[in-house]
């Protein structure tokens, strides 16, 4: 990765691990992908790689991720669709060309020529999840900072953070940190 940019935040779950290459969203929010070589580097560790990216094709991405987050928030809160969120979406699936292929190991592997291709996966993975094809729920983070939407896919599917090693442990640490102190009020 390319020093002097955020880590990504890499989830199992591909369209909201997209929706987090902005994170800390109520906060002061974080862009994890502010060039479009970043944008490059992301679909490398996500399994879409391309060659290159314009400022143009960035600017698409961004447009996708912000519909994926706005439907998945819309989902989550069990509120309508936004309109313009799922047009968006849906002009990403079908305007590209990404095929799936089978390797030689039996794992499932994209084939993308462009980030066309490559936000057109990530737009099929959003329409799963939010159609309720895959086997889990959207929720949002409990950080008030963050509020970042996440596949939760656990048994209870009552998952409170979109990532225990970030907010999960910033909230605990918060709560430990208000009990030290009112332990020490109290003395």
């Amino acid at each position: 990765m390319r020093s002097g940019f955020p880590d990504f935040r890499l989830g199992s779950v591909l369209a909201t691990s997209f929706t987090a290459t902005l994170t800390e969203r109520r906060g002061e929010p974080v862009e994890r992908i502010p060039t479009p070589q970043r944008l490059v580097d992301w679909l490398a560790v996500s399994g879409l790689a391309v060659e290159s990216c314009t400022a143009a094709q960035l600017d698409l991405a961004r447009e996708l991720r912000e519909a994926i987050h706005a439907a998945a928030t819309a989902t989550a809160n069990r509120e309508a669709l936004p309109a313009a969120a799922v047009q968006v979406i849906n002009d990403r699936s079908v305007q590209g060309r990404a095929a799936a292929v089978l390797t030689s190991e039996g794992e499932r592997q994209w084939r993308v020529a462009g980030v066309e291709d490559a936000l057109s996966v990530i737009a099929a993975d959003a329409i799963s999840i939010l159609s309720g094809e895959r086997d889990g729920k959207m929720a949002l983070c409990a950080s008030p900072t963050c509020l970042a939407a996440f596949f939760d896919t656990s048994q209870s599917r009552t998952r409170r953070w979109c990532d225990m090693n970030t907010c999960g442990n910033r909230s605990k640490k918060a709560r430990f940190q208000a009990n030290q102190r009112k332990k020490s009020g109290s003395s």
